[in-house]
């Protein structure tokens, strides 16, 4: 499997937003369908074409996994760890153990000035590096 950087950081962003990724291991072509079962509004017909190849073509096809859950919390545990700003990281910590964890972190980043910046950058990079690890385990 050769993808360049480029197409590494465009699955990544696309499993980020809850997107399916999926790689032809013959043309090197990238399709990306919406996680249907997670979408109330996806309209399944515009997809179809792509469906349709890859159900008739599965094994030319390697689908990239995204992160479950508590990949997920164990992202925003290690970025409010990272913080260098104590009250921010404090703040980050405490609403990880409280209830609504999800939520709570991303009103909490949204309202944090450069750090929602600094956020992104790092879920970024540990999405692009779990991208590499999947190529890496299935291929190398």
């Amino acid at each position: 499997m050769k993808l360049t950087e480029k197409q590494i950081e465009e699955i990544a962003e696309n499993l980020d937003c809850g997107m399916r990724c999926f790689y032809n291991l013959k043309t090197g072509e990238i399709k990306i369908l919406p996680e249907f079962d997670n979408l109330i509004v996806a309209d399944e017909e515009l997809w179809n074409e792509d469906i349709e190849e890859i159900e008739e073509n599965r094994a030319d096809y390697f689908e990239f996994e995204g992160l479950e859950s508590r990949d997920s919390f164990k992202i925003m545990d290690d970025f409010a760890k990272s913080v260098d700003n104590a009250e921010l990281r404090d703040k980050l910590v405490r609403v990880l153990n409280d209830p609504k964890p999800f939520k709570n972190f991303k009103w909490n980043i949204d309202n944090s000035g450069d750090y929602r910046q600094h956020w992104f950058d790092f879920k970024k990079n540990r999405y692009i590096q779990w991208v590499k690890k999947q190529i890496e385990l299935r291929f190398f």
